[in-house]
């Protein structure tokens, strides 16, 4: 039986032990990364943050490592428009927003799953 997966990598210790396990079970697997903001644009530094280009590449190289192919979506704008936009308006408004909730059923559940 041929399984397939989708292993989303963000270059840290745990998507990388997930994908080599996954590969050791024979999946079929991809590594994939969500593209959501630049540091700058949220006011921090480019390097040594979370979602930094050195994340990124650090999935890269273990997606190679493994053996299995690797992608980077784009999704800042969509994540500005469903995720940032909704939070700022929420939170104006006296409520108390959860942005993950947001990203992932508008972004990881819903375009990355499309």
């Amino acid at each position: 039986m041929n399984n397939k997966a989708v292993i989303a990598m963000s270059g840290g210790v745990d998507s990388s032990v997930a994908a080599l396990l996954m590969r050791e079970k024979n999946y079929s697997c991809i590594g994939v990364t969500m593209k959501l903001f630049q540091n700058e644009d949220i006011g921090i530094s480019r390097e040594h943050t979370c979602c930094s280009l050195e994340d990124t590449e650090d999935a890269r190289s273990v997606a190679y490592s493994v053996g299995i192919p690797y992608y980077v979506f784009n999704f800042s704008d969509r994540f500005r428009e469903t995720v940032i936009k909704r939070f700022v308006e929420a939170y104006e408004n006296g409520a108390t927003p959860n942005p993950c909730i947001d990203c992932n059923r508008y972004l990881k559940f819903d375009k990355l799953f499309e």
